[in-house]
């Protein structure tokens, strides 16, 4: 008996999935596949070139030092040497990133600018890990969060180790319930940061 005739077989003998149950939890195990962490990938492509397949594989754009042009086409991906391609900013508009593919990060040296911009999966353990990224404390000069409603005044408050962040754009975030307080813890621990709020 052939594989595909023993896999079709399994699954019609599955009972149907309670129309309750839609199609989330379908779409929510695919993204976490997704950000699965490849360690062994990383080792053998580099840091920017693994963190870029992870980032375009769940919907995000890219930009690399010296080019203009977003890259948001995962065969579009350039080839060449390991190193060869640096990513200076990310676009993570409508993607499914979220924390357990955070360690595709954890070595990338050059990113400057995030935009995070409806990100149903970024929680304020996301914002709390990311802000732990030594290299990304270092580099990050521009950060953008809108419309993660997950995000709540604990995961704002962990930027202040950005400690080269100059610029911090944040609206429609639900979860902000003291932007006085946050405004000033802010500026206390970055003195030359420009806030921009636009938090009801």
């Amino acid at each position: 008996m052939t594989v595909f005739g023993k896999l079709s077989r399994q699954l019609c003998s599955l009972k149907k999935i309670p129309c309750s149950c839609d199609s989330r939890y379908f779409w929510e195990w695919l993204n976490t596949v997704f950000n699965k962490v490849d360690y062994e990938r990383i080792r053998d492509v580099g840091p920017d070139r693994a963190a870029s397949e992870w980032l375009l594989r769940c919907g995000a754009k890219v930009r690399f030092i010296g080019h203009q042009k977003w890259l948001q086409d995962y065969n579009s991906l350039p080839g060449g040497s390991v190193g060869r391609y640096k990513i200076q900013a990310i676009d993570a508009t409508d993607s499914c990133i979220m924390d357990i593919g955070l360690d595709h990060m954890e070595g990338l040296e050059h990113v400057e600018k995030i935009t995070l911009c409806k990100c149903h999966y970024i929680q304020d353990n996301c914002l709390q890990r990311l802000s732990q990224l030594e290299k990304l404390q270092k580099s990050l000069l521009e950060l953008e969060i809108i419309a993660c409603g997950n995000v709540t005044d604990n995961g704002i408050i962990a930027l202040r180790h950005f400690r080269n962040l100059r610029y911090l754009f944040l609206s429609d975030l639900p979860g902000i319930k003291d932007k006085e307080n946050l405004a000033q813890v802010l500026k206390t621990a970055l003195p030359s940061l420009e806030l921009k709020l636009n938090l009801k």
